[in-house]
């Protein structure tokens, strides 16, 4: 398919979608750093999100919505809240390592899942 076909985004879409996914990524990156987090914990943590694919057991639109809960930025900045709140720290350093996951996905170019559909990447 072509990228001038609904559903895909043009080349400028998916480089601005990139550096944002950097830029996320980075700022996760240092914030975890600032927070004081265990670098192992990080880099035992970080592809935990993608256990949410295992949602396409259950099918594709299952999968979709599960993957996309996990790899949306809202949540983990939801749980950095409630670490604020909680006046807990362990919340905000896994709310980094979740934020760094998400960021790092998208600057390699994988995006959110279409209901029904198993493709995350955006330049398709």
């Amino acid at each position: 398919m072509s990228r001038t076909q609904a559903g895909f985004a043009p080349h400028s879409v998916v480089a601005v979608l990139r550096v944002e996914g950097l830029v996320a990524l980075a700022a996760a990156l240092v914030a975890y750093q600032a927070l004081g987090g265990n670098w192992l914990v990080f880099a035992a943590l970080l592809l935990l999100p993608d256990l949410a694919m295992l949602g396409a057991l259950a099918g594709n639109r299952t999968g979709a919505l599960l993957y996309n809960l996990a790899h949306t930025y809202a949540v983990p900045a939801t749980l950095a809240a409630l670490g604020q709140v909680a006046e807990a720290p362990q919340l905000w350093q896994l709310a980094a390592i979740w934020m760094a996951h998400i960021g790092m996905d998208r600057a390699l170019g994988y995006g959110l899942k279409y209901p029904g559909s198993i493709i995350t990447r955006i330049w398709d």
